[in-house]
């Protein structure tokens, strides 16, 4: 088990925020496959404080998805001190605030990864977020540093600390490295041994014996798992049981992978309807079908149908189909 602030997690495997991914949809299915806690995706403060309708529904909550942590986007503490108090009256367990998105349109605004290039105004932010949750735990997600020369991170989790924050997320790379390259557990075993909150270490976790070697080598609190689940929520129960046991889950089958992207397809579509539940789930059978025989076939099939009765039967073919090969019961 886990504790960020009065919030208790059933385990120490935490579902990381990804845009365009981490809607309720794929929360609860993360959650039924065993996370501990599932981050929502990130929300923009401006458009928040300003009433946009898109932004304010994604701050939706499911009863079986809890806890969830609500992440922020921001870079001035007006905006983010009026999101806290907002998500402050939600169903939300726990505030994330955002300093390691990369993207270029995030950072240019001053927000994600630039915002832990100004401590000062980070700790700000931070401490401002804390007294406007109210009993919620408020989080920060950070990165590195900026690049090879510019590694704050030891820093950033400091300032946090001493602001009121309950928890930290460390994602191993840089910004400029956005993906690319291997994250720098090192940082994160640096980051543990300088604060007293929990740590939570983040960056190439695909597998449950990564997940461990992460933890050994840090000394974190929890793993954070992000594109490692893409196609994969079976990941966050193979960690937690191979965390808890030593023992090794079986991978899903062939026809378990379909099945789930049916369940998938159905919450997707029920969120959000129709016309963008399928054209927003055709990514996710990319993902669940990786690797399966003749998948880009598949795919280039996929990507071509606009309706989930059509998703689903494409699917149902599919599955069929890898029923009848030698061998499609084999896990992949």
């Amino acid at each position: 088990m886990m504790k960020i602030g009065n919030v208790e997690l059933e385990n120490n495997v935490v579902l990381a925020p990804m845009a365009g991914v981490c809607n309720p949809s794929f929360r609860v299915l993360a959650k039924e496959m065993g996370a501990g806690l599932v981050t929502a995706e990130m929300v923009a403060t401006r458009a928040l404080q300003h009433g946009n309708a898109k932004t304010r529904s994604m701050l939706k909550i499911l009863p079986e998805e809890k806890p969830v942590s609500m992440q922020i986007l921001g870079c001035d503490v007006e905006s983010m001190q009026i999101a806290a108090e907002l998500i402050a009256d939600t169903e939300a367990q726990i505030i994330d605030i955002n300093m390691g998105c990369p993207a270029n349109k995030v950072h240019k605004a001053g927000s994600g990864a630039a915002l832990a290039r100004d401590p000062e105004n980070a700790g700000r932010i931070i401490e401002a977020v804390v007294k406007a949750a109210g009993n919620k735990p408020v989080t920060v997600k950070f990165r590195k540093g900026w690049d090879d020369d510019h590694i704050n991170a030891v820093e950033i989790a400091k300032i946090a600390e001493q602001a009121g924050a309950k928890s930290v997320a460390v994602h191993g790379r840089t910004a400029k490295q956005m993906y690319t390259g291997h994250a720098d557990w090192d940082i994160i075993k640096a980051v543990k041994q300088a604060v007293k909150i929990n740590v939570v270490g983040n960056g190439d976790i695909t597998t449950p014996q990564k997940a461990v070697e992460m933890l050994q080598h840090t000394g974190a609190d929890g793993v954070m798992i992000g594109r490692g689940a893409l196609g994969n929520p079976w990941i966050f129960k193979q960690v937690a049981h191979y965390i808890a046991t030593g023992e090794i889950l079986p991978s899903p089958t062939a026809e378990e992978r379909i099945r789930v992207a049916l369940r998938h397809a159905d919450l997707l579509v029920d969120e959000k309807g129709e016309y963008t539940g399928t054209r927003e789930m055709r990514k996710h059978i990319a993902w669940y079908t990786k690797g399966l025989f003749e998948s880009n076939k598949f795919r280039d099939e996929i990507n071509l149908i606009e309706t989930s009765d059509g998703l689903k039967d494409a699917l149902n073919r599919y599955l069929e189909f890898l029923l009848t090969r030698e061998g499609a019961e084999v896990t992949v």
